[in-house]
């Protein structure tokens, strides 16, 4: 039986450098890939499907274009390529424009073999069922595989501001929280709906929407005042 780790992350200093960000830890770095195999042999992981961080969401079109050229696309790849049973690179893309976003994960899909698309749980405040992500959502390599990551900020400043303090609370309270947001979005304003093929996976656990599921059923009709959605009372298997 094989221990796979579908939550692991990793950075590339370069393009970090143009959003005037550091890496802020060495345990992030790729150019090393025999220390985070020893690392993962020392915890018992057979294998980790790779992800970045979005930190570039709030980046203008020719900042994030840069920021994703295919020359860092291909670094991930490349490095899976020599130690393919052991890893599984995913593509992120610049959500915040649509049309930019799904030229990349197609370059990244067909041309340098990524498993699969990694996006955010929101883009600056939009929900990822707003229809200018339709495009995306609907395109072959995000509906055959999503992984779904909750994006920096947790929603807002108010919201991150009572984060802060002991305990770790960003991640134990704000990612989690993040990711049921995005993923109820996704079921109750009829995304799921519109593209039956789109399969996620939700980091942090789904947030509260697999426990909850029986409980939130029958109380979450739709909003009459909605100005989006669909008629769905009963949420989806995701």
């Amino acid at each position: 039986m094989k221990t796979i780790d579908v939550h692991a992350h990793c950075g590339v200093p370069a393009a970090m450098a143009l959003m005037g960000l550091k890496l802020p830890t060495e345990a992030l770095l790729m150019s090393s890939p025999a220390a985070r195999l020893r690392a993962m042999d020392e915890q018992g992981i057979d294998m980790e499907a790779l992800s970045i961080n979005p930190y570039w969401y709030g980046a203008e079109h020719d900042l994030a274009r840069r920021a994703h050229p295919p020359s860092r696309t291909r670094r991930s790849p490349r490095l899976c390529a020599a130690h393919l049973s052991a890893s599984w690179p995913s593509r992120r893309v610049a959500l915040q424009h649509p049309d930019l976003a799904a030229q990349q994960l197609e370059d990244g899909m067909r041309r340098y073999g990524l498993r699969s698309a990694a996006i955010g749980g929101s883009v600056e405040r939009a929900d990822l069922s707003d229809p200018r992500f339709h495009r995306l959502l609907g395109q072959g390599g995000v509906a055959r595989r999503a992984r779904l990551h909750p994006s920096a900020g947790h929603g807002g400043a108010e919201r991150t501001a009572r984060l802060k303090g002991n305990g770790l609370l960003t991640n134990t309270i704000g990612n989690p929280l993040e990711t049921t947001i995005a993923l109820s979005h996704l079921i109750f304003d009829g995304t799921l709906d519109r593209f039956p093929r789109l399969k996620i996976c939700a980091a942090h656990g789904g947030g509260i929407c697999p426990p909850t599921r029986r409980a939130r059923t029958p109380s979450s009709p739709p909003s009459p005042t909605a100005a989006r959605g669909s008629s769905r009372r009963s949420p989806p298997s995701i």
